[in-house]
């Protein structure tokens, strides 16, 4: 499988993303629901959370993608890009730094990255896809996040051989196994300050389960089948752009995907979502709300900053955030974020 963008589909242009997601029948639009919650307009709380897209590179060509990202993207952040991020994070003193892709690890200066975030005192999380710690060159990972106490954020669809390769490719599974192993070993949830938490998002078109009955199960079958721990496990909602609309439209799932969110919105979920605690930073030094309007270029309201070489937290904490129908996703039920569930 390949991206969108290599094979020149339609829908590798995000304007045709949104205007389909924009022309739906659905019962309710996302502004709608957000007054119905004395929520709208959406506004941040603090920004908490410097999140880091560094590019679209990746070792996995995954059908659920977000990012549309793969082995054949080029977009990868530039060390002008990287300078300013890092100067906006010790200069703002947010405590957490987290770093996406892609395969994040595959930027040319992610180690750099980790290791000046640690020392200035800041809680670094990686967004890793685990088979890119068996790749030449970055067997050593593990031992390198443990050392600066870089919390690992595991990607794994399944703890079922089948139904993690069906989403993520053929012998996935395995290598993601192993590389679990290799992170345990180094002390990556056995250590109370090696932190390893799991990433699961269903391989279909539905909601997750309740993540702490999600939770307690994956820990016994990963610990009795494969002696594998983990700290806790996240569960993610879909998000209907990309490669995952891609299949929504391609099963005929996607009126009926798109109304069961709408149908599950939780008010809870939507006072919780990571927009308001969270700035993204594009490749390119675009400022977006979110990773998921990141990927649909929506960039933060145009009276805020555009860009990081403008950073002006005071001003970013004011500004209004920008939302459509693709923000059902994140509220739905027990809610969506980078972190697992929002809401009970």
């Amino acid at each position: 499988m390949s991206s969108l963008l290599q094979r020149a589909l339609p829908l590798a242009d995000t304007s045709v993303q949104r205007q389909r997601l924009e022309a739906l029948p659905l019962p309710l639009r996302f502004e709608k629901a957000l007054q119905r919650s004395n929520l709208h307009p959406l506004l941040p709380n603090a920004i908490e959370i410097f999140q880091m897209n560094v590019g679209k590179v990746c070792n996995q060509t995954c059908h659920h993608c977000h990012v549309d990202a793969g082995p054949d993207r080029e977009e990868v952040m530039s060390p002008h890009v990287v300078a300013a991020c890092l100067r906006a994070l010790e200069r703002s003193r947010i405590g957490k730094l987290d770093i996406t892709g892609g395969a994040p690890e595959l930027h040319p200066q992610f180690r750099e990255i980790v290791a000046r975030a640690a020392a200035s005192g800041c809680h670094v999380m990686d967004r890793c896809n685990l088979t890119i710690l068996l790749a030449p060159k970055f067997e050593d990972l593990p031992e390198f996040l443990a050392a600066h106490r870089v919390e690992v954020l595991a990607s794994l669809p399944s703890y079922n051989l089948r139904q993690t390769d069906a989403q993520r490719g053929h012998g996935v599974f395995e290598r993601s196994l192993e590389a679990l192993r290799r992170l345990n070993t180094v002390g990556y949830g056995r250590d109370e300050e090696l932190q390893l938490n799991l990433v699961t998002n269903p391989v279909g078109a539905f909601l997750p389960a309740s993540q702490a009955a999600l939770e307690a199960h994956w820990k016994r079958q990963l610990r009795r089948r494969f002696d594998i721990e983990f700290n806790s496990l996240y569960t993610i909602t879909n998000m209907p752009i990309s490669r995952f609309l891609e299949y929504l439209v391609q099963s005929g799932n996607l009126d009926v995907y798109m109304e069961r969110l709408v149908n599950a919105y939780n008010p809870a979920a939507a006072a919780a979502v990571m927009c308001r605690n969270t700035l993204s930073v594009g490749w390119d030094g675009t400022l977006f709300d979110c990773d998921f309007n990141q990927m649909l270029d929506l960039p933060v309201e145009s009276e805020a900053p555009q860009t990081i070489f403008d950073f002006d937290l005071e001003a970013l904490n004011r500004r209004r955030i920008v939302v459509g129908q693709h923000c059902f996703g994140c509220t739905a039920g027990a809610g969506s974020s980078c972190g697992g569930a929002t809401a009970t």
